[in-house]
């Protein structure tokens, strides 16, 4: 790790601290509140008996096949709607009605559709994912250089050859940006999904936890949370690195 990145840790650490000493040198009888140290030890004895495992191979279902599903629409969705503007504007009403919608206001309809369960989660994480790929993978093929498709005429390649050839590999870094926003939305929503109404999973662990007034395990999984969080997005990042170059890392910042 960087010494810039550690550095960045001493202000977070210097919060935690001055939390815990507040806390155990002025107790609070709360159902909210718990020492950091006492959610860690909470923390390490889920992870130690399995729960917080388990949970987490919930929402990471959730998310990662919501995910799969959402942004294979969202690409194939992407590509026509870059490539042909007739068909981009008999959906764009469509799709610009659709897309704002918040994820969480259609549970009510998916728990009427699904269920309890994963495809109820799956399908709130693919609607979002969805979107997020659709729009940037749109733009990134708008953005592909004329000159290239003017190769392509040339060399008269079929509409498939076409996509495979010349659009899919100038656009791959940026299509790989919007899969990588994707997948942080992905994640976002399925533990939303779980803490709303889906009984699975970190969420519904975190909220069962605060149910019964047990701030320290609470704040556990909101620890885990997180932790998983920043994993998720440094896999990501990584790949999109070795795959890319720092380059498309920067573009994707900006």
């Amino acid at each position: 790790m960087s010494s810039d990145r550690l550095k960045g840790l001493i202000l977070p650490a210097l919060a935690v601290l001055a939390f815990e000493i507040w806390l155990r040198a002025f107790p609070i009888a709360s159902d909210a509140l718990a020492p950091p140290s006492a959610a860690v030890m909470a923390l390490a004895q889920g992870l130690a008996d399995g729960s917080v495992l388990l949970a987490t191979r919930d929402t990471l279902l959730g998310a990662i096949i919501g995910l799969g599903i959402g942004s294979s629409i969202g690409l194939l969705l992407g590509v026509l709607t870059g490539l042909l503007p007739p068909l981009d504007r008999l959906l764009e009403v469509s799709i610009e009605s659709i897309r704002p919608i918040p994820s969480v206001a259609l549970l009510p309809i998916g728990l009427m559709v699904f269920g309890f369960g994963y495809a109820l989660e799956f399908s709130i994480v693919a609607k979002t994912c969805l979107f997020a790929t659709l729009i940037l993978t749109r733009s990134a093929v708008r953005g592909v250089e004329p000159r290239l498709m003017e190769v392509a005429r040339a060399l008269r390649l079929s509409p498939f050859a076409r996509v495979t050839k010349i659009v899919l590999p100038a656009a791959l870094p940026q299509i790989f940006v919007a899969f990588r926003l994707a997948a942080g939305a992905a994640l976002i929503v399925a533990v939303t999904v779980e803490i709303t109404i889906n009984p699975q999973g970190l969420g519904h662990a975190m909220m069962t936890a605060q149910q019964a007034l047990r701030p320290d395990v609470m704040l556990g999984y909101l620890l885990w949370i997180g932790i998983v969080g920043f994993l998720w997005n440094a896999a990501l990042l990584l790949a999109q690195r070795h795959l890319f170059g720092r380059a498309a890392v920067s573009e994707a910042m900006r």
